[in-house]
């Protein structure tokens, strides 16, 4: 596998965008030079996060997110 990760990944398997191959590194996320460790979704090229919204969920179970805006840097943590 290469050390090149995806311009967009999701953690949801139900995401076009899920990549388990490339999840199952450990991956970290610069977002305007802080360290998250609660990124839901990433996009490089449109310089966006998806976080969880605290505790709320949806009616389906699922975490709601809302989408920040900034630059992204992924990185392996390895």
């Amino acid at each position: 596998m290469s050390d090149e990760l995806p311009d967009r990944l999701s953690n949801d398997p139900r995401s076009p965008y899920y990549n388990e191959a490339v999840l199952a590194r450990d991956i970290g996320i610069r977002f305007k030079g802080v360290e998250k460790n609660n990124v839901e979704e990433y996009c490089i090229s449109e310089n966006w996060i998806r976080v969880a919204a605290g505790s709320a969920r949806d009616r389906y179970g699922n975490p709601v997110t809302i989408k920040l805006t900034g630059k992204v840097e992924p990185f392996f943590k390895s």
